[in-house]
């Protein structure tokens, strides 16, 4: 087996220009291998290439049953993958659970509906049996809906 080559590992012109470039091009050759990687990998999931540093693949995903599989069966995926040229050296795969991607909702009152009258005496209705009265106060206002 040759002599692991670390692809990322900073040159001299990286430290004159700062590491910004040098992350450039650590980002563009893991989306590089990331594509490479996808088909290969268990469906339907979404993997993504965090880091390939000495022969150790590691990769993220979102579903803990596919990171399992992945996992049970990384003899197969190695043997596979390492047919890539990128990844000839490939030894190992470390497999992460990545926390899904959450898109941020913003609240606008503008969409928000009206609570129907009948909606808003139920609400009442049932604030007046409640005994705690913090949860009283906040059916009281819900009921109101003021916008």
């Amino acid at each position: 087996m040759s002599e692991p080559k670390n692809v990322f590992q900073q040159t001299r012109q990286h430290i004159k220009t700062g590491n910004l470039s040098f992350l450039t091009k650590q980002v563009a050759g893991w989306q590089k291998l990331t594509k490479l990687i996808q088909p290969l990998l268990p469906q339907p999931e979404i993997w993504q290439v965090v880091c390939y540093e000495y022969g150790v693949l590691t990769i993220t995903g979102e579903n803990q049953a596919m990171i399992s599989q992945l996992g049970y069966l990384q003899k197969q995926y190695i043997s596979q993958l390492s047919q890539i040229n990128e990844l000839h050296d490939l030894h190992k795969i470390q497999v992460r659970l990545r926390a899904k991607a959450h898109k941020e909702t913003q609240f606008d009152h503008k969409t928000t509906k009206q609570l129907t009258p009948a909606t808003q005496e139920m609400l009442q209705h049932a604030a007046s049996f409640v005994s705690d009265p913090k949860l009283s106060q906040a059916l009281l206002r819900l009921a109101s809906n003021k916008k």
